[in-house]
């Protein structure tokens, strides 16, 4: 985030408290003191929406447990664990017989998204009450969008990992202890509601907040509030819906993919798919014009508070290549990595064709090369040698590639999050148009972006559902979350079954059940009067 959301997040947290991201949503005890009644002027609802920002950082930024992001990526179709990095939190996510009612990874999940609705109550509750006057009903309309679109993305959350869920619309101001699962219709039918709302009143993203420092890019956008849609229509099925809401991104004339070089790096070696992940260059205000959703992070060793929590992205993605001997931690190499997760040997050697730009050296590193100025066998290949094919320089994304030469150890990464790129609004929009029969439309869809990476062009004749996830991997690799992909579109099983298949760390159990995640066990154990009925086979 930028140096003044930083501030404004300062006061919000003296208003509303550190509450802890290990307490209970169904705790007998408020989450926020932050009340609703607190909230009367500009400053208060200000803090109050930084705070949303404050809360989505959480989910990206978990650390206590360092194999989190691995949570989203092992045991599917694209990556798995070398066994020597196991952290604890990540598997029952590839040993499925290990997932039960009190997965800690479901838990905080659950826990995370009732938080961020409950704050978000918090503020649509006081946009929407006519005796705050404060505030134009332009300005509460558009605070209320910006809360309307956390509300929904935390819900879809909640709709696609558990299903039915919980529906609270009003910020909780006693403890409570009642709690029903409503109908997934009633869940879906709150979430297009808000994001219906929220692109009517949010700004495009020209038009966002600007401040004397230039316009504020990583604030909410009506391009958010309809790509998300576009993904919730896709869950619901309703496809035309959702080619509507990417044709109007697209149409916009706002975004445009990244065909050529551009950003802080052009006189080094790249393309212009890599020139996207290059800290510095991700943003729409560093010349990203791809960019629809980009979660800020500024350098906490400059910016007090700059991220929350301590990303591991990094450390999960990136190599160990500094264990081998000879090789210095560097730049151009991203940083100090740990291998955390591996990809699996689908994607590493049959999934891109030839050319493709996805594929190259800039994207996914597959050759390493002594490093270290002085030693004899500087500048030659690494050599793939036993269990180092795995454990220390096996290929990977560049992806999350960041360093810092003051922190060279590098526990934690300040690298954004690009949550949101026209790259998938033409994903999103091929799928739509597939599951309307529509070949000829999706064939082109997915020929925008596999023309900007030099591959290959398709016809309607090779165009599927798996083809279509297949594309969503070279495009999406380590941005988005695949377990949610998966279990969106049902088929995480089958395509983990298909190409998770090394003997390393394999995939165990999965089964139909895990189209869903379990309903923590301690949500159900507080909600002492009223059943919250578990998932089938938890």
């Amino acid at each position: 985030m930028k140096k003044h959301i930083i501030t404004i997040l300062c006061v919000y947290l003296v208003l509303q408290g550190l509450y802890s991201c290990n307490k209970k949503f169904l705790d007998e005890k408020l989450y926020s003191n932050y009340a609703p009644e607190t909230l009367t002027d500009s400053l208060g609802f200000e803090a109050a929406a930084i705070g949303l920002y404050y809360q989505m950082g959480l989910f990206f930024s978990k650390s206590d447990l360092q194999g989190w992001p691995s949570v989203w990526q092992a045991g599917t179709d694209i990556a798995f664990v070398p066994p020597t990095q196991k952290q604890g939190i990540e598997v029952p996510y590839y040993d499925y017989s290990q997932l039960i009612s009190t997965d800690a990874a479901a838990s905080f999940t659950w826990s995370w998204a009732y938080q961020m609705i409950n704050n978000a109550n918090n503020i649509i509750a006081n946009a929407e009450n006519p005796a705050i006057t404060s505030l134009s009903e332009a300005g509460k309309n558009a605070v209320n969008g910006e809360a309307r679109f956390f509300r929904a993305y935390a819900y879809h959350t909640l709709a696609t990992l558990f299903g039915r869920v919980p529906v609270i619309t009003e910020p909780l101001s006693r403890p409570k202890t009642d709690f029903v699962r409503a109908s997934l219709d009633s869940v879906n039918a709150l979430i297009v509601e808000d994001l219906s709302f929220a692109a009517a009143w949010l700004p495009t993203i020209d038009m966002v907040k600007s401040n004397s420092k230039g316009k504020l890019y990583g604030r909410a956008n009506k391009a958010m509030a309809q790509q998300l849609l576009a993904e919730v229509y896709l869950r619901m099925g309703k496809n035309d819906l959702a080619e509507v809401q990417c044709q109007a991104i697209i149409n916009s004339n706002k975004f445009s993919l990244t065909r050529s070089r551009y950003g802080i790096r052009t006189s080094q070696p790249g393309d212009p798919f890599s020139d996207m992940f290059v800290y510095g260059n991700q943003r729409y205000g560093q010349g990203n014009k791809e960019a629809i959703w980009v979660l800020e992070l500024e350098n906490t060793s400059t910016v007090v508070g700059g991220y929350s929590g301590a990303p591991q992205q990094r450390r999960n993605w990136g190599a160990a290549y500094y264990q081998i001997t000879d090789m210095t931690i560097a730049d151009s190499l991203g940083g100090r990595g740990i291998g955390r997760l591996r990809l699996t040997d689908w994607v590493v050697y049959g999934l891109y064709g030839p050319g493709d730009m996805r594929n190259s050296e800039n994207n996914i590193r597959h050759r390493f090369y002594y490093n270290t100025p002085g030693k004899p066998n500087y500048g030659q290949q690494v050599p793939y040698v036993g269990a180092d094919t795995v454990f220390k320089i096996a290929p990977h994304t560049t992806k999350w590639y960041q360093f810092d030469p003051n922190d060279v150890f590098g526990f934690a990464m300040v690298k954004d999050f690009i949550l949101m790129r026209l790259g998938e609004t033409y994903l999103l929009l091929a799928e739509a148009q597939f599951k309307q029969g529509k070949l000829n439309e999706a064939a082109a869809s997915l020929n925008e972006i596999r023309t900007r990476a030099n591959a290959s062009p398709i016809t309607a004749a090779q165009v599927n559902m798996d083809f279509i996830l297949d594309e969503r991997v070279r495009e999406l690799l380590a941005e988005e979350n695949r377990r949610m992909t998966l279990m969106r579109t049902g088929t995480l099983v089958e395509r983990t079954k298909k190409y998770n298949t090394q003997n390393i760390n394999p995939v165990l159990g999965i089964a139909s059940k895990h189209l869903l995640l379990p309903i923590p066990q301690a949500e159900r154990d507080l909600n002492k009067d009223a059943v919250l009925e578990q998932n089938d086979g938890y």
